[in-house]
């Protein structure tokens, strides 16, 4: 199954990838390389960097033990990029095949890319959009997730996958704004060893695959067009159907927003309607003993003959009032509070792009949903000029990506993997920087995460528990010269788990690489890093130290 998997989202991300895109840093290898390029009828501009890599690396391992391990790397990889007139997007995907010297050493095959494409089927009628994600993370006892693994021979790190795609339609019947949009996507986690959560704790599992739907149609009227102010009458359903316990969440909604202009570049607005949400899930099949049944997966065995559990039901009026405010193309923000999911609700988001070389983004949400749902929109999300960041000593994504119209992260989205719903709140907020021959970037955010499960399950003590999580990740490169190059980069990521015995875990690391390039095609490298995880109770510090060669031919 693994492999058919590894052949779907290879084939996705190359569907997906429309190669150009203007990046704010990069090194020796990505700037000097030789690119294929062409020109479209349309004028797009396409840019495709293929590259195999050859890369030795040693790992060291600082604490509890003392362990040197040494594998050699062998990669292959594409990072691609359009910038067209009707199509824009971007793709960077990698695959790795490690093989170690010692009996102990690491060894496998290791996938990871990331993908975000919008084409203009018709020109402003009919967009579609897709995006794919493949990356390994570390799961921990209340499925808490570390998107760097440490290196290790003991290495318990999980394949995820996702994809996403959908059509938009935009129209118009006179005065009236008419609009429709519709997407799907399906999300996996492949555990590579057998998950057990934290003994005593709350029944907690992870997420085997999910599929996920939602579909908005509005029409609505500009200010003064018909009225004073502005009217959209709109409706929405959205449904992810979890494999783990059959749980699903369903909601659908109506309302009707208001905008009214006080100024050439502030509005106000609000608005009211009907929402109704409803969460439910069968329980775990049990042993003779009343226990329940975990699989060879290491997950809870669903009892298909179980009736259907109600978790959550919320219906009933939604509301909300805020401000638009867009002084110009390169500042906007809108701001949202009012009433959803039964309690008060706080939404909205700020970019702020002075000039070219810089931009802040920051973005407030508000949801019930999945681990699946959170990913598609994560996906939704990203822009289509980005440029992926990467370990430089184990080719993984880092969780943000920067891009010259803004930046984001994946990070909120993959803190976890536990498969009951929950309800998410939080901020993230991007910066990045160009200034010459060097490019910077950081971004952070808070998550929040009340988890949502039916009584009489396995789930049931789930219900209730708080996962937080807080993460920072930066990075700064510098073109020393017209053949050379450095960059370094750090992260940090607190989860503070609501189950007690599961324990706190932080999660640091920081590393340091540089590229020289030899010929036109032919870049070397070197890089050095070091990545901790920490946990309070019951007590676990594991560190390690790496260090890495490589050479890279682009094609």
């Amino acid at each position: 199954m693994g492999g058919k998997l590894l052949l779907v989202l290879a084939c996705a991300l190359a569907v997906t990838a429309s190669p150009a895109i203007a990046r704010p840093a990069k090194d020796a290898a990505s700037e000097e390389s030789k690119r294929q390029k062409s020109r479209t009828a349309t004028g797009a501009r396409t840019e495709v960097t293929p590259y195999l890599e050859v890369s030795q690396v040693v790992f060291a391992e600082l604490s509890p033990g003392d362990e040197v391990l040494t594998y050699t790397s062998l990669a292959a990889g594409v990072e691609a990029g359009i910038a067209g007139r009707y199509t824009q997007g971007a793709v960077s995907v990698r695959y790795e095949r490690r093989i170690g010297w010692g009996s102990g050493d690491p060894d496998g095959d290791v996938i990871s890319g990331l993908a975000r494409v919008a084409s203009q089927v018709v020109p402003g009628t009919l967009r579609f959009d897709a995006g794919a994600l493949a990356t390994r993370a570390r799961i921990d006892g209340s499925g808490a997730t570390t998107l760097n693994p440490i290196v290790a021979a003991n290495d318990s790190s999980s394949q995820l996958y996702a994809l996403y795609a959908g059509p938009t339609l935009t129209t118009r019947a006179r005065d009236v704004a008419l609009a429709a949009s519709y997407q799907v996507g399906y999300t996996r986690v492949e555990n590579d060893s057998d998950f057990v959560a934290v003994p005593g704790a709350a029944a907690f599992d992870i997420v085997d695959d999910a599929l996920t739907q939602a579909a908005t149609i509005s029409a609505g009227v500009r200010p003064d067009e018909l009225l004073p102010v502005g009217v959209t009458a709109s409706a929405g359903w959205a449904r992810e159907d979890i494999s783990n316990l059959d749980q699903r969440i369903d909601q659908k909604y109506a309302r009707v927003d208001f905008v009214y202009p006080v100024a050439l570049d502030l509005a106000l607005v609000a608005g009211v309607g009907y929402e109704d949400v409803e969460i439910s899930s069968r329980d775990a099949l049990r042993d003779a003993g009343g226990g329940p049944v975990i699989g060879r997966d290491g997950r809870f065995v669903t009892d298909d003959a179980a009736p259907r559990r109600l978790a959550y039901d919320v219906d009933g009026l939604i509301y909300d009032a805020g401000v638009i405010w867009r002084p110009s193309r390169r500042t906007a923000l809108e701001a949202h509070v009012g009433k959803r999911y039964g309690s008060t609700s706080v939404f909205g988001s700020f970019a702020y792009a002075p000039d070219a070389r810089s931009s802040l983004n920051v973005s407030v949400y508000d949801n019930v949903t999945g681990f699946a749902g959170t990913v598609r929109r994560a996906l939704d999300d990203l822009p289509t000029d980005f440029e992926a960041s990467r370990n430089p000593l184990t080719g993984a994504l880092n969780g943000c990506v920067v891009a010259r119209s803004d930046g984001s992260c994946l990070n909120s989205a993959l803190s976890s993997v536990a498969a009951a719903t929950f309800r998410a709140r939080g901020i993230q907020a991007t910066y990045a920087l160009t200034l010459g021959r060097v490019g910077a970037g950081i971004g952070a955010g808070y998550d929040r995460r009340k988890f949502i499960a039916a009584p009489g399950t396995v789930l049931a003590a789930a219900n209730g528990v708080i996962d937080e999580n807080y993460f920072l990740a930066g990075y700064l490169s510098a073109r020393l010269d017209q053949r050379s190059s450095v960059g370094g980069s750090v992260y940090a990521n607190w989860f503070d788990s609501g189950v007690a015995v599961a324990g706190d875990a932080t999660a640091l690391g920081a590393n340091a690489s540089y590229f020289r390039r030899l010929t036109d095609r032919l870049t070397a490298s070197a890089a050095v890093g070091i990545d901790g995880i920490e946990r309070e109770d019951p007590f676990i510090d594991q560190w390690g130290a790496s260090a890495l060669v490589g050479l890279r031919y682009s094609l």
